[in-house]
């Protein structure tokens, strides 16, 4: 049972020169908060990255804390 989310760390995938990674992530932190309330919010970094596994545009790490 999750009681609170700790932090997020989200890597996009990007080109050189793309600096709007916070707001590419902000899609997984706000849906933290609408899943979990006040328990959601948390400390985040969002990371550029010239390849992710598999081809993937977002990777989005969490960790949480259990009752």
């Amino acid at each position: 049972r999750i009681e609170r989310i700790v932090k997020l760390t989200g890597f996009v995938n990007c080109s050189d020169g793309f600096t709007q990674q916070p707001q590419v992530v902000n899609g997984a932190s706000e849906l933290m908060v609408d899943v979990f309330g006040d328990a959601g919010r948390h400390a985040r970094a969002a990371l550029g990255a010239n390849a992710l596994p598999l081809g993937m545009a977002v990777e989005v790490d969490a960790v949480a804390a259990f009752t």
